[in-house]
């Protein structure tokens, strides 16, 4: 492996990459067109805030699984070529709560005592113990916009100081914010109401200048606005002019529209306190952020194990140690069938039975599809963008799910459907980690999914069987396994050979003019 790290990183962090043997090419201040050069041979690259990972970037990069962004958000990486491309984007979001949570408090509590204005009048020899009449925060009412895991952070903080605490989240249910002693209310009411209001929202073209001309007119006079979270969703002119009109009471602002800032205006009225975008750097955070980072990443890259992405559901590694085996069943399942279908795939119907009914299996019909599209597209499907891959093809995709065992702890059934037929296959695990083939259209058949395998069906008849085995001895074609199935007057075989062995069209041509033939196909799995 060879990973990319294009921003600071504590040694600790890379010495986790270090430590599988990869190649971990770790420099700063790159230009974009030697990063390019850089990822070229690459297989992950890892960001913080500075380095911009654009769809250019992406394109030259063919060999990408992952971005990993050491930090909370990532709106600096090209969320959706990124999965267009079928690559992993994680980031490390709970890592630096506590350290933002902390900052947002230190600020209510800088602009309620003016703390920076008394430390810089002292500096200069003053002493105006007068002019810096603060308050309590004690029974002030505090809004956050966002609670996620760093408005949660705050929230506890905050209640610890007797405030009063609101929000607004439309992601976050009662109990939650209950649990919080937290009362969850209107965008409109949060800005009404709040005596302080902190922004814990993300950066989304539906969050861009929450904070407005509009939106502070209707404000609580006084209120005063601390943003650790993102800078545009603050207009700052918006929020200039109602600080000088004396509308807004002040603001607490470590993040701006562009940094290093260029407008200066807003940081310098004196009732403004501002910092440098500092929220996540504290020691333990950077730590923290960098260690879960890297970690995340090497456990992608060695085990498959997906946590903290945010274009792919992430699963627990016990999560994926259920999972893996089907998994891998899923995809085998679909590679099958795709080279048992000549015709337009329409639809894909998967159902889960017994055990495999229980918990989440999305990934698994993520699997079934990379499968299904290997034989059929060109290289770049993955697990991540299969479901994208069928939606743009007008495939349909139905999950069901039934408790019902079928005479297996745990069964994966898998449909193809075509305008003019449909081709149904069921599989199991054998042994905790041997995919088998169960079922081919409606006849049950026990066969390894792996391998070389000329599948046949034919009319239930003797002889069908010894003149398979005839001509493929007679073309010195070794068989390693014959499986059988039958129901009615109808048979399936699945004749699995060596993997050394030479199959052409005119073998498969002869053994299709055996009598009671119906179909031969070969399949590569």
């Amino acid at each position: 492996m060879k990973i990319v790290v294009a921003d600071d990183l504590p040694a600790s962090a890379l010495d986790i990459l270090r430590d599988e043997g990869w190649t971990v090419d770790a420099r700063t201040g790159r230009a974009p067109e030697q990063l390019a050069t850089d990822l070229a041979d690459a297989d992950a690259i890892v960001v913080r805030s500075a380095t911009k990972v654009t769809s250019a970037l992406i394109n030259a990069a063919p060999k990408l699984r992952a971005i990993a962004r050491a930090g909370t958000g990532v709106d600096n990486v090209d969320v959706s070529a990124a999965s267009g491309r079928g690559i992993v984007v994680m980031n490390a979001p709970g890592a630096n709560s506590v350290s933002v949570a902390e900052l947002a408090v230190g600020l209510v509590l800088a602009m309620a005592r003016h703390l920076p204005a008394a430390d810089a009048a002292m500096k200069q020899g003053k002493w105006e113990k007068k002019k810096f009449l603060g308050e309590e925060v004690r029974e002030k009412t505090l809004g956050l916009a966002g609670l996620g895991r760093i408005g949660q952070e705050v929230a506890r903080r905050a209640a610890a100081f007797d405030m009063r605490i609101i929000a607004h989240d439309p992601f976050i249910s009662e109990d939650v914010a209950a649990d919080l002693g937290v009362e969850l209310v209107s965008l409109d009411d949060l800005f009404a109401r709040s005596d302080y209001l902190s922004l814990h929202m993300p950066s989304t073209a539906t969050t861009k200048n929450i904070v407005n001309a509009d939106r502070l007119a209707k404000s609580r006079k006084g209120i005063r606005i601390i943003n650790t979270a993102r800078g545009d969703l603050i207009d700052e002119s918006a929020l200039a002019d109602a600080i000088e009109a004396g509308h807004v009471g002040g603001a607490a602002l470590d993040v701006f529209q562009k940094e290093p800032t260029v407008d200066h205006r807003l940081q310098m009225l004196p009732q403004v306190v501002a910092t440098p975008h500092i929220a996540a750097s504290t020691r333990e955070g950077q730590e923290l952020v960098g260690m879960e980072t890297m970690a995340a990443l090497r456990d992608f890259l060695r085990d498959g194990i997906i946590r903290n992405a945010v274009n792919i559901p992430s699963v627990s590694p016990e999560e994926f140690m259920r999972l893996k085996p089907f998994l891998e069943l899923g995809e085998r399942l679909g590679q099958f069938l795709a080279q048992m279908n000549d015709g337009r795939v329409n639809g894909l119907g998967v159902r889960y039975y017994g055990d495999l009914a229980e918990g989440r299996n999305d990934m698994i019909v993520n699997s079934v599809l990379v499968g299904l599209f290997k034989p059929m597209l060109e290289a770049g499907v993955t697990p991540l963008n299969s479901r994208n891959v069928s939606h743009e093809r007008g495939i349909e995709i139905i999950e069901s799910r039934s408790t019902l065992s079928r005479n297996y702890t745990s069964l994966l059934s898998v449909k193809l459907h075509t305008p003019d037929s449909e081709r149904w296959v069921e599989g199991a695990v054998f042994e905790r980690t041997t995919p088998r083939l169960v079922l081919l259209d409606g006849i049950a058949v026990e066969a390894p999914l792996d391998g070389t395998m000329i599948v046949i069906r034919n009319t239930d008849q003797p002889g069908v069987i010894g003149d398979i085995g005839t001509i493929l001895g007679k073309h010195r074609v070794n068989i390693a396994n014959f499986a059988l199935g039958r129901h009615g007057d109808s048979a399936v075989g699945v004749v699995t050979v060596d993997e050394t062995a030479e199959i052409p069209q005119s073998v498969l041509a002869e053994i299709r003019k055996v009598k009671g033939i119906r179909e031969v196909r070969l399949v590569r799995v």
